[in-house]
């Protein structure tokens, strides 16, 4: 494994873990009845997350451009492997990254943060959404995964066919080497 593919594998186990650990709460959220014990735990829950220290954020946010250079970077190469792994690939990271920007953020600023207009009712919805935007990221990098492990398995059965073919070469040509040779 190489720089690049290391880059794009610790970006999405690194937001894999952070969005794993938001599960625990987003799943009540999500899948139970809500009552004011599992509201509670969410606002405070997200409140701790949104006040986070600045350099937190920065590693955050740090992780999501090593991803990206890392893809673009497998990208370079531009053979088929790349088109197909690494470009669908390129598509669902910036697709998580578009949801991470246009709802995680927004709906966390309406959950900590909220503006004289945004009522307990809004901010529970608002809390939903995120836990269900955190959701849908989780599925998103956990198929960047499954595609990064995918190239690397193509990559090793094409090698593993190659050198077949290569062997059975070899093989067919050294009894007909021979043959040639004592005529």
């Amino acid at each position: 494994m190489g720089f690049r593919q290391g880059a794009v594998l610790a970006s999405c186990s690194f937001f894999l873990g952070v969005l794993f650990i938001c599960f625990f709460v987003d799943y009540r959220i999500l899948h139970q009845e809500l009552t004011e014990e599992i509201i509670e735990d969410g606002f405070q829950f997200y409140a701790t997350f949104f006040n986070a220290p600045p350099a937190i954020k920065a590693v955050l946010h740090g992780f999501m451009g090593v991803g990206i250079l890392g893809l673009v970077s497998k990208l370079h190469k531009y053979d088929e492997s790349a088109i197909f792994f690494d470009g669908s690939s390129l598509v669902a990271y910036i697709f998580a990254v578009a949801v991470y920007l246009s709802v995680t953020v927004p709906s966390l600023r309406t959950v900590v943060t909220p503006v004289d207009v945004d009522t307990r009712a809004d901010r529970i919805e608002a809390m939903r959404i995120l836990a269900a935007g955190n959701t849908i990221i989780m599925v998103v990098l956990g198929a960047i995964l499954v595609l990064q492990g995918g190239q690397e398995y193509a990559r090793r059965a094409e090698a593993r066919e190659l050198a077949k073919i290569e062997e059975e070469l070899k093989a067919k040509g050294s009894p007909s080497a021979g043959k040639d040779k004592k005529e």
